[in-house]
């Protein structure tokens, strides 16, 4: 079992390293259909498996298309790990797409539309400690 400092080592160095198989390592046409980052890695505490957190920006066609070429190039992720790192055992790789992102701007619009919906309730609220406190 390895120490939860050196499981972070890892997981950041597979995070740099798949970051940069995106940007120009990964020749399937499927992956450029959406706009790809590595959001997370999370590494098992044996080091034998890797799951790879992407965030994909485009339609849902782009996003599925994408997905399936990530799915398909993880022998080739997983081969090139095994160059670029140090490790005695490559470890196995699971692309998952994460949605986090997209629940973070959905929930920031609500919020945005609340906090307009509220706004003429706050000034009629205003204008009348106004004409309480004004004197007669």
């Amino acid at each position: 079992m390895a120490t939860s400092r050196r499981i972070e080592r890892v997981a950041s160095m597979v995070k740099r390293e798949v970051s940069l198989m995106l940007l120009n390592g990964i020749k399937d046409d499927r992956v450029g259909a959406g706009m790809v980052s590595v959001t997370d890695v999370i590494v098992s505490g044996d080091l034998q498996h890797t799951k790879i957190f992407v965030s994909i920006y485009g339609t849902d066609e782009a996003k599925a298309e994408t997905m399936e070429g990530l799915k398909s190039a993880t022998s080739y992720v997983r081969s090139q790990l095994g160059q670029r790192l140090q490790l005695r055992r490559t470890p196995e790789v699971i692309f998952l797409e994460d949605h986090s992102l997209e629940r973070g701007d959905k929930m920031l619009m609500l919020l945005n539309q609340l906090s307009a919906d509220r706004k003429p309730d706050i000034l009629d609220t205003e204008e009348e400690f106004a004409d309480d406190e004004s004197p007669d």
